[in-house]
């Protein structure tokens, strides 16, 4: 059985109440390939509609349609994070398509590495747009969205606990050569998810931060002549 087979197979096994995230909305930011896709498949194979948003087209539409072919629900919301007003897209799509919002995966993101010496303003920007003021733009929106919703839901007799998980690496926990504006950011997110752990504890959202170490993405893979790049903001940018 192929990797996406077994995809498909765990998302449709047991398709009922039963599930643990049945009923349950989950964004996840980059989910188009690597970490991001997996864990919007996990999502969906424990039940929850998954709203994946990516940069990619192409690789965004296939983890959508991996989901939805083996009987889950998931929609897409295609475009940068660092935009202004895609943090309220997101929200907004979110309960547009399924009515609510209880799972945040703040995901998406690049390295852009050099030494110290030759880092420029625009390189360190892009590195806190991405890893810390994207994060914290839907964080906002999203509270926003639960300042009014949880009230409203215990006024129902529910108490329904959500989720929020931050990728950060252990770059921002432990520092990596040529790596300062990349480390500042993942180490910002760190500081995000302890401030809001405490603030949102009242509300019964649990916010945690996962530090990554290597995990064999299109990040680390080895490469013969040049290494791949992606596109972002009319940039290219290496991947290895």
């Amino acid at each position: 059985m192929g990797h996406d087979d077994a995809v498909q197979a765990n998302i449709t096994k047991g398709v009922d109440v039963n599930r643990k995230l049945s009923q349950r909305t989950a964004l996840v930011t980059g989910a188009g390939q690597g970490i991001g896709r997996e864990i919007a498949l996990k999502l969906a194979s424990e039940g929850a509609n998954l709203l994946a948003n990516d940069l990619d087209e192409s690789n965004l539409n296939a983890t959508v349609a991996l989901i939805n072919e083996a009987g889950g629900n998931a929609a897409a919301v295609l475009g940068d994070v660092t935009a202004d007003g895609m943090a309220e897209t997101l929200v907004d799509a979110a309960l547009s398509n399924f009515a609510g919002l209880h799972i945040i995966v703040n995901n998406a993101g690049y390295i852009w590495n050099s030494a110290i010496h030759n880092h420029s303003d625009e390189q360190w920007d892009a590195m806190l747009d991405i890893h810390a003021k994207a994060p914290f733009r839907i964080l906002r929106a999203a509270g926003r969205y639960f300042r009014d919703q949880v009230p409203a839901e215990r006024a129902r007799g529910e108490n329904l606990c959500r989720k929020v998980v931050n990728i950060s690496s252990v770059s921002g926990v432990l520092g990596a050569a040529t790596q300062a504006s990349y480390a500042a950011g993942k180490m910002a997110i760190v500081g995000l998810t302890n401030a809001l752990a405490q603030e949102w504890g009242r509300w019964n959202i649990t916010v945690n931060a996962v530090a990554f170490g290597p995990i064999d993405t299109r990040l680390i893979q080895e490469y013969e002549d040049t290494p791949k790049r992606i596109e972002i903001k009319g940039r290219q940018h290496r991947v290895a």
